[in-house]
């Protein structure tokens, strides 16, 4: 049930989200965290995990309850997310595209036939991909390969895409391609495609090995003469893959940065209690004033990206466009993310070099925030260029 506040998207009941607030810290704790040394042996999470996600309706949060979503608003959605972020990575990987992205685009883009029939099936829990990332393009969209040529019949791709997160379990990739083969303005050449991965010609590469984040599965998706009918194509329109990927980034880069913000937490937490309980000189480290200052600076900056969260989820409920303050947030939160995984290696001193400690795990698991859905650099170079756009509009400034 949703209830309207004027100028704020509504969202879940305020007391059915709070009770689910209290379900879902408790899973946390007593499910997710004693889970992960299982997740970590088997590079999976296991099954009967992913059913109870499922049985939860966390692969629908954000679509509408007509969907079998469960409505939330952005505020309500960023805080299910760090909350959740509190355990190991992967759990927040695996239902992270369906909602950030994926449903985002069929909401921005896609068809009223297209959210129909695929929304309720996301919100069920099949998993869902978004190929943007090729061998040899990211961001730049300039050189992607990857190509929809149309036909009688509908489309037919061809391509590579790299990195996809969920790969290996995903039933529907939302695919970008080139349907020009000159670079247009604004990205025209690129069209986005809902491509069932069980259909000929799509084949999943064998999942990459990682630095961190175990139980989160990347592959490669490779399209070979794929045909898919002119329904596949999202919005039914060609050009404006690239503008609605785009548009889904935003939730995606909002998610990740409520995901290093919640994983810095437990990080934090962690470091706490290391602190109180090893001794040194017969007293605890904790007591040392130089580890105080480490651990205070960690809380300075965590706090400081809980209020950006806040504020950019505030902004996307009131309905503003977000681009710029999203790829803001995503920067500091996966930036304080990997200072305060560092300062805890550090608290930790030699114990955190080992693999027996959390912390060494920390470490690894939050160096990837600072480079998927838009690197550092990239989000750098895209804040710069709107402020510029914004000063030379006359726009810019208070």
């Amino acid at each position: 049930m949703a209830v309207s506040t004027s100028g704020i998207a509504p969202g879940m009941d305020p007391d059915v989200f709070e009770q689910f607030m209290d379900q879902l810290h408790r899973y946390v704790r007593e499910r997710l965290i004693p889970a992960e040394q299982i997740v970590i042996a088997n590079d999976a999470i296991p099954d009967e995990i992913v059913q109870e996600l499922r049985g939860m309706g966390l692969f629908g949060l954000t679509n509408a309850a007509e969907f079998g979503g469960a409505g939330m608003n952005a505020r309500q959605y960023v805080r299910t997310v760090k909350a959740l972020a509190y355990a190991m990575p992967a759990f927040r990987s695996i239902i992270s595209i369906n909602i950030g992205m994926f449903s985002s685009a069929l909401k921005n883009g896609g068809t009223d036939e297209q959210r129909a029939h695929w929304l309720p099936r996301i919100c069920a829990g099949e998993i869902a991909s978004f190929g943007l990332t090729e061998p040899g393009s990211g961001s730049d969209s300039a050189g992607m390969q990857t190509t929809a040529v149309k036909t009688a019949a509908g489309w037919v791709l061809n391509g590579t895409k790299r990195y996809i997160t969920n790969a290996p379990h995903a039933k529907v990739a939302l695919i970008m391609a080139r349907t020009a083969k000159e670079n247009l303005p604004k990205n025209a050449h690129v069209s986005a495609f809902i491509v069932p991965m069980d259909t000929p010609g799509v084949t999943v590469g064998k999942a990459d090995r990682k630095m961190g984040q175990a139980g989160s599965a990347i592959a490669d998706i490779i399209l070979d003469d794929v045909a898919l009918p002119d329904d596949a194509l999202l919005g039914g329109e060609p050009g404006r893959g690239f503008a609605i990927a785009m548009q889904s980034l935003d939730n995606g880069r909002i998610s990740v940065g409520a995901a290093a913000t919640g994983y810095a937490r437990r990080a934090l937490d962690s470091a706490v209690r290391y602190a109180s309980e090893r001794k040194a000189f017969g007293e605890p480290i904790a007591n040392f004033q130089l580890i105080q200052q480490m651990l205070a600076d960690c809380e300075i900056e965590i706090y400081a990206a809980e209020c950006m969260l806040d504020d950019v989820a505030a902004r996307v409920d009131a309905g503003e466009s977000v681009l710029r303050k999203a790829a803001a947030f995503k920067v500091f939160a996966s930036e304080m993310c990997g200072r305060v995984v560092d300062r805890v290696v550090q608290v930790y001193g030699g114990a955190g070099y080992l693999a027996e400690y959390d912390a060494e795990r920390f470490f690894r698991d939050a160096r990837i925030y600072r480079i998927y859905e838009g690197t550092t650099q990239i989000l750098q170079l895209q804040i710069a260029k709107h402020m510029l756009r914004e000063f030379h509009s006359g726009t810019f400034g208070i």
